[in-house]
């Protein structure tokens, strides 16, 4: 094993990817320096066509991509902020989430819509956005949101492999996270989800950076309250079997994400916690997520965004 940072991770796993295989290529905007250091270094060694700066302008980083992927490439659309799947969606939600079914299973879109997500750098509401309900409720897209280096190498060299058109959504709060890696090279499965740490009076479902805080608080209980913390690693598909050998366990179950809480992840997970663990519960099923308003910039960010002290009620809640 070694030792690196979640950006590192990502940037190396599109390396051995565009060394692997001469079809992928990586397309967007500022990619040859790297707004995030994700994709920095990449043009010295694969050069200007492998690694394709753009123009401010989604729409067609994503449809040039997906064009691509329909002509036999493997590319990794970088759309810089998360936020901006909207202005994309047309090509990603409505074309490459859709022409494999549309075309009767004759064209395949292998291409990843790779884009930084998440809070916490006070950059306002267009950029601080984690639009995972966006992607996990359009069908034919994958969706991946790793929390940790290990994760992110694994997951993204996966996507990029994968036949389907996949969804990576890295959290720019945990870019500089330090971790470990193996030296030789691994892949994780799709819908395998992660006991980041074993307990039995509560499971905690985590997703992304909110995996760290769920951790930070689960430590800080520990002397009262035994917490596992359960990562999905990918919401489409997603692990529901884990989560309810887990809710089993507990009789309780706390579901956090940064995503809005309304018609967010965790109504889908709760959803389907009810539908299949319903009598393996204890108590209601407690929900911590970012308010539904916009994100706000400066010092009222984290007035909005879930906190620590959040999950920390959320959990004493259920175990009342």
């Amino acid at each position: 094993m070694k030792q690196t940072i979640y950006l590192a991770a990502i940037n190396e796993a599109l390396r051995e990817e565009l060394r692997r295989d001469e079809k992928v290529f990586v397309i967007g905007e500022n990619v040859q320096q790297g707004t995030f250091g994700t994709t920095s270094g990449l043009v010295q060694e694969f050069g200007k066509d492998r690694i394709m700066d753009t123009s401010l302008a989604e729409t067609a980083v994503a449809g040039a991509a997906i064009g691509a992927a329909m002509s036999g490439y493997r590319p990794v659309a970088d759309m810089m902020f998360a936020d901006f799947l909207y202005i994309a969606g047309d090509e990603i939600l409505l074309k490459a989430g859709k022409w494999h079914f549309v075309h009767a299973g004759k064209v395949n879109v292998p291409v990843v819509v790779m884009a930084a997500m998440g809070g916490g750098m006070k950059i306002g509401a267009e950029h601080s956005m984690c639009p995972e309900a966006l992607a996990m409720h359009s069908p034919g897209l994958k969706l991946a949101v790793p929390s940790t280096p290990y994760d992110a190498k694994g997951l993204l060299k996966t996507a990029i492999r994968d036949d389907n058109p996949v969804v990576f959504f890295y959290n720019k709060g945990l870019l500089g996270l330090p971790g470990e890696i193996p030296e030789e090279e691994y892949l994780i499965p799709f819908g395998k989800a992660d006991i980041k740490r074993e307990g039995s009076d509560v499971t905690v479902v985590a997703i992304s950076r909110m995996v760290h805080l769920s951790l930070e608080v689960a430590e800080k209980l520990k002397n009262e309250i035994s917490v596992e913390v359960v990562d999905p690693r990918t919401l489409e598909p997603l692990d529901i079997d884990t989560i309810i050998a887990s809710v089993q366990k507990t009789g309780r179950c706390v579901i956090v994400d940064e995503d809005n809480k309304r018609c967010g992840v965790t109504a889908e997970i709760f959803a389907q916690i009810v539908e299949n663990g319903f009598d393996y519960l204890d108590a209601p099923i407690q929900r911590v997520a970012a308010a539904d308003t916009p994100i706000a910039a400066g010092f009222l960010e984290k007035h909005v965004l879930p906190q620590p002290e959040d999950i920390e009620k959320a959990i004493r809640k259920v175990m009342e």
